[in-house]
């Protein structure tokens, strides 16, 4: 008998989604088959099936949220039983929402059993088990933790239950207080509406930005920096190689590399009143897929050249739009860039993906007048960046000095070559 768990997929896991069973209770699979999809904050990922068999006691629905290494279902060889709830502690975890072991639990009883948050009273006190970005996000909206029930292990109350309770709150205020309502002028529809509950991703990017934005102290510096002479590399490089295409953001991606080789200041991160200086330079690439933000993590760019790091950023950006990257692709990052120069946005500024110190926000490029230094007027192509900067970690003078260098190589990239 094998048993299928919820997977533990990066060190920061705690729970995943169970998104959909590709197979169904009764069917028979091979070993390393794709069984079913789980989603992780990030990232949508196939099962395989640890042996052969058939699947039986299918124990969590899809659209549950559950702890990681709780019993999903398990594939049974011929003679075999399904476990009874007393059959170890995995068994015991998976059903410990459901009477019997076989049965499919419903996906609102997927997870452990949840105590109450406030039943563990210990020296005259009582102790709320909750999350510290849960305990957080509660803080800055005056909620009781009391009145929230815990979903997480052991009834451990998470950053999703108290952005619930929040929305529940919301959602019965308009009832008190319907006749506050202008009267629609005659002949007008009325019109209603329309609440959407937004995906794992959206709601995971919507607390991260939200957290980013309020406990790190941004600062922005832009510059404009001329694009002709890289782009006539890019033309070149891309003439030689019809296969493997060189984009605008490789070339920045490149750039960006060079100089925080020689800025390594911007590489490193903030923690706990120290700098942490990590073991190379990976740089994230913001991805718009079709669930949400991704951000794609280039690992070690210090040590690869141009075409290598065009052929990884593609296959990466791909998995991305396709919902496969993996938890270790998505991680880790040092430094990142942000590109919607290909919408003609000319200039913006972003909020900055911790770990990392600091993120490039990079416009389009574009051709306007230029006057040279001895007066004439020509056409150049330009591109404006914004550097946001953690100014925990970084002052103005070495932002603007890593900007310079960026300028530099990306004015001369014979430089990345």
């Amino acid at each position: 008998m094998y048993t299928i768990i919820m997977p533990k997929m990066g060190d920061a896991m705690e729970e995943g989604t169970l998104v959909r069973w590709l197979k169904q209770e009764g069917d028979s699979v091979r070993e390393g088959e794709p069984i079913a999809e789980i989603a992780t904050d990030k990232a949508t990922i196939e099962i395989e099936a640890p042996g052969a068999g058939v699947l039986k006691g299918i124990r969590v629905q899809e659209g549950a949220v559950v702890p990681v290494n709780t019993p999903l279902a398990y594939i049974l060889q011929e003679g075999e039983s399904l476990p009874s709830p007393t059959d170890g502690k995995p068994a015991q975890v998976g059903a410990a929402a459901a009477p019997a072991p076989a049965p499919t639990l419903p996906a609102a009883a997927a997870p452990a059993p949840a105590p109450t948050p406030a039943a563990a009273p210990s020296d005259g006190e009582t102790r709320i088990l909750a999350s510290p970005l849960a305990r957080k996000i509660a803080a800055e909206h005056g909620v009781d933790l009391a009145q929230v029930k815990g979903t997480g292990p052991k009834g451990r109350i998470v950053e999703r239950d108290v952005l619930a309770f929040i929305e529940s709150q919301k959602a019965a205020a308009p009832a008190v207080a319907p006749t506050s309502v202008a009267t629609p002028t005659p002949g007008a529809a009325a019109s209603e509406e329309r609440v959407e509950t937004l995906n794992r991703l959206r709601q995971i990017t919507a607390q991260r930005t939200t957290e980013a934005h309020q406990t790190i102290p941004h600062f922005y510096l832009t510059m404009e920096i001329d694009m002709e002479n890289a782009l006539a590399l890019r033309q070149q490089l891309n003439q030689m190689d019809d296969a493997m295409r060189v984009s605008v953001n490789d070339l920045i991606v490149k750039a960006c590399a060079v100089a925080l080789e020689k800025h390594p200041v911007i590489n490193a991160r903030y923690h706990d009143g120290q700098l942490v200086h990590p073991n190379g330079i990976h740089i994230g690439v913001a991805v718009a897929a079709e669930q949400g933000l991704l951000v794609a993590v280039l690992k070690h760019c210090e040590g690869k050249s141009l075409r290598r790091i065009a052929q990884e950023s593609q296959t990466l950006i791909q998995k991305a739009r396709d919902g496969k990257l993996l938890p270790d692709e998505m991680t880790g990052n040092t430094f990142t860039v942000s590109n919607l120069g290909m919408f003609g946005i000319e200039q913006f500024t972003a909020i900055i993906n911790p770990p990392a110190s600091a993120i490039l926000a990079v416009g389009a490029t574009k051709r306007v007048p230029v006057v040279n230094d001895d007066g004439a007027i020509t056409p150049r192509a330009r591109m404006k960046v914004t550097l946001s900067c953690d100014h925990r970690v970084i002052d103005g003078a070495v932002g603007a000095q890593f900007l310079q260098t960026l300028k530099q190589v990306l004015e001369n990239p014979l430089l990345m070559l």
